[in-house]
């Protein structure tokens, strides 16, 4: 949980968010405002046929995978705690998701959901670090060697939490947080596409990564 006695402006406890990008494996993504438009009005997305990839996001994950990395996502869908989205349904729309990506040579290797609303006060629900923990237990790859890339306060905090570096974009509701990132020495970029061609140019450089 994000600690209340952190000053303004600041995340709470430290982690090395702000190192280089250098030997990173695996990704964790957050969902909505990363990878693809936030439902309007600060609802949820409850049809495969309201999901709608952002702009470079595909392309994004197909530079990523075609890096070598494992992609992950992990996403806060409350609205099945609050019973107004059916895990059917939102395991419906993950599976267009991962078709969608795959058919974009941008084939994602797992996701990951918390379904509690937020007074369940469960683990998993970022800004806990919970999701974040699992994903990296499940790919077998250190935390070290791992990477969030969140348009949320929550996804810089669980990054904290568990240890992670991690990165802002400007989408979703990134545009909120940059001078928080900044002041925290976080990177911040204006889609996933950026952050993509960030690591690419990391990978190409003659003197190795």
């Amino acid at each position: 949980m994000t600690n209340s006695s952190a000053p303004p402006g600041m995340l709470s406890a430290p982690a090395p968010v702000g190192e280089p990008l250098e030997d990173i494996r695996h990704v964790i993504l957050d969902r909505d405002g990363v990878l693809n438009e936030e439902a309007s009005n600060g609802g949820y997305i409850r049809d495969s046929q309201c999901f709608h990839w952002l702009p470079g996001a595909l392309r994004g994950l197909a530079r990523l995978r075609g890096l070598g990395l494992r992609i992950s996502i992990a996403t806060n869908q409350s609205g099945i705690g609050r019973g107004l989205l059916s895990e059917a349904a939102l395991h419906a729309i993950h599976q267009t998701m991962v078709r969608e990506a795959q058919e974009a040579q941008a084939s994602i290797d797992a996701v990951f959901y918390c379904p509690h609303a937020p007074n369940a006060r469960c683990d998993c629900r970022k800004p806990a670090p919970g999701l974040i923990n699992t994903a990296i237990a499940s790919a077998g790859i250190p935390a070290k060697q791992t990477l969030i890339i969140g348009d949320d306060l929550k996804d810089l905090e669980a990054a904290r939490s568990a240890g992670v570096r991690a990165v802002l974009v400007r989408t979703g509701k990134g545009h909120q947080f940059e001078s928080t990132a900044v002041a925290n020495n976080i990177a911040v970029f204006d889609n996933l596409e950026a952050v993509a061609l960030s690591l690419s140019e990391r990978d190409n450089s003659p003197c190795g990564a």
